[in-house]
């Protein structure tokens, strides 16, 4: 979970060539993701001052954050809503930051009613972002972030009951710094869902809460297990007279 410090952190760097950069590219996916989601109830977690529901259609739409201008002041490990009560979540680079990230996605599948869906957006490891990580200072966001796998991330979706139904990729750029640099590898952008699909600064992945449906399992009937009942002997039409008189004993000793 990002703190009042961290969250400082990252709308500063929000503010820089390279956060305007991320930010126009993920603000774009959001919208086209959240357009089609629709319900009564929808929380963005994180980002305040970033609205990614924008283009909801949903009405009631909520910001949670440690900090404001969140309408919700929370821990995201122990929310205050209610369960099966949310139709959408949206989680920008919540699960980076966060000390437990299982146990936030824990918490977003459980406040989400069944069919309700869940849009994340995470820094990829695997890309120039993640080894700018790796070999550079960690002290500033967002190199001070995970940078959660994309396989681990999609395994604690499934173990949750979340089923992914969508996903992207974007940021192919290296992380300059400056406005020049990156207009400069901007051809990177148009062709890296070609060239490298998986080397995406930014992944996105948009999943959906299954809820297994009871089966009922009913008794085998039978005819035994029908009650019986007495019924009366139908007359028997009989053509001879000593005939009638055997049916007539056959009825007194039933």
């Amino acid at each position: 979970m990002i703190g009042n410090d961290k969250a400082r952190d990252a709308s500063k760097w929000l503010a820089t060539p390279l956060g305007q950069y991320l930010l126009a590219r993920e603000q774009e996916y959001f919208d086209k993701t959240v357009a089609d989601i629709f319900g009564y109830n929808a929380v963005q977690l994180g980002l305040p001052g970033i609205d990614l529901l924008r283009a909801s259609r949903i009405t009631f739409r909520l910001t949670a954050d440690v900090s404001a201008p969140a309408g919700l002041k929370t821990d995201f490990r122990d929310l205050p809503i209610a369960s099966n009560s949310i139709d959408l979540v949206v989680l920008p680079h919540v699960l980076d930051f966060s000390q437990n990230p299982h146990q936030v996605l824990r918490e977003v599948a459980r406040v989400l009613l069944p069919e309700a869906q869940v849009v994340i957006s995470c820094f990829n490891p695997w890309s120039l972002w993640g080894v700018r990580r790796a070999f550079g200072r960690k002290s500033r966001y967002p190199w001070n972030g995970r940078f959660i796998n994309l396989p681990r991330l999609k395994d604690w979706l499934t173990l949750l009951g979340l089923e992914i139904t969508g996903g992207q990729m974007c940021c192919y750029s290296p992380p300059c710094v400056t406005e020049r640099w990156l207009a400069r590898f901007a051809f990177m952008d148009a062709a890296g869902d070609r060239w490298w699909p998986i080397a995406g600064g930014v992944y996105f992945l948009q999943a959906v809460k299954r809820v297994r449906g009871m089966r009922l399992i009913m008794p085998k009937w039978t005819d035994r297990l029908a009650p019986e009942k007495a019924l009366a002997p139908a007359p028997k039409k009989v053509r001879q007279p000593e005939e009638a008189v055997t049916a007539r004993e056959v009825i007194r000793t039933q």
